[in-house]
């Protein structure tokens, strides 16, 4: 699919004004790729649009990358036929004000969704957080520390956390059989990475155009950068930033969501 930058009535701000031109350089934007359906939760809506506590994952999401002050355009990318719809949802939501969102069209892949997010961007920003809507409930602290890092000059930053679990490399084998172990990875040296991962722009963007992958394509943009051979570096995650992928995913959502109102009137 070729490149579709967004038309003047597909970028508004959250209050639904037109978003300034005029803006500082070197701005910091986080692109979504919300075009995947995500069957491991079961029939419906597509993944990003499941609610969680009556509110659509995505719009969790984009809120989430909001909440940073860093943080001054998200660039939603939408399935390939829903970029009216998504961007009727997130008309009827709100977002902090100072805030600009842009909706455009996905790929097939994941890595094309991104690609395309990416060619979205204004001339002014100078760092990209990558961030899944299927992780909606990322602490904005751990979104900071990712712009801290990238902005003192860390080419890709990705948040991570410990493994609590012992981790044996496989040899994959027909599902349901047994799998001969291969080895036994020292788990200390091992990190569960997460989202927001953020990069240099100009990085990130040699990266999507120098990377080939047949099938589903890259879904990690810092391995991507790896294969650059430009360092990446690790920031401590957050266990509220756990991806949902499964229904039961959806019920823990529901009580971090829960414990927040409690506890911080959220």
């Amino acid at each position: 699919m070729s490149s579709m930058s967004p038309s003047p009535e597909d970028q508004r701000t959250s209050g639904g004004t037109p978003a300034p031109s005029g803006a500082p350089s070197g701005r910091v934007a986080a692109v979504i790729p919300a075009a995947g359906r995500g069957v491991r939760l079961g029939p419906g809506a597509p993944k990003a649009l499941r609610a969680i506590n009556g509110t659509p994952m995505l719009i969790h999401a984009v809120r989430a990358m909001a909440a940073s002050r860093a943080v001054s355009l998200v660039v939603v990318v939408a399935p390939p036929d829903g970029a009216p719809a998504t961007k009727n949802l997130l008309d009827t939501h709100a977002l902090p004000e100072r805030t600009d969102y842009v909706v455009v069209p996905g790929g097939d892949t994941r890595q094309e969704s991104v690609r395309l997010g990416l060619d979205a961007l204004p001339a002014d920003i100078r760092h990209v957080l990558v961030h899944d809507a299927a992780r909606p409930l990322v602490p904005v602290d751990t979104v900071d520390a990712v712009v801290e890092a990238v902005r003192e000059g860390a080419p890709a930053v990705v948040p991570a956390l410990p493994l609590a679990d012992t981790v044996k490399e496989v040899e994959p084998g027909e599902r349901g059989k047994p799998e001969p172990v291969l080895s036994t990875p020292e788990r200390a040296r091992l990190r569960a990475v997460q989202t927001p991962q953020g990069f240099d722009r100009d990085v990130l963007v040699r990266a999507h155009a120098t990377a080939t992958f047949d099938g589903e394509g890259a879904t990690d943009d810092a391995g991507m950068v790896e294969r650059l051979g430009e360092p990446v570096v690790v920031v401590p995650g957050h266990e509220e930033a756990f991806k949902v992928t499964r229904p039961l995913d959806l019920v823990l959502a529901e009580a971090v969501l829960a414990r927040r109102r409690a506890n911080d009137g959220f």
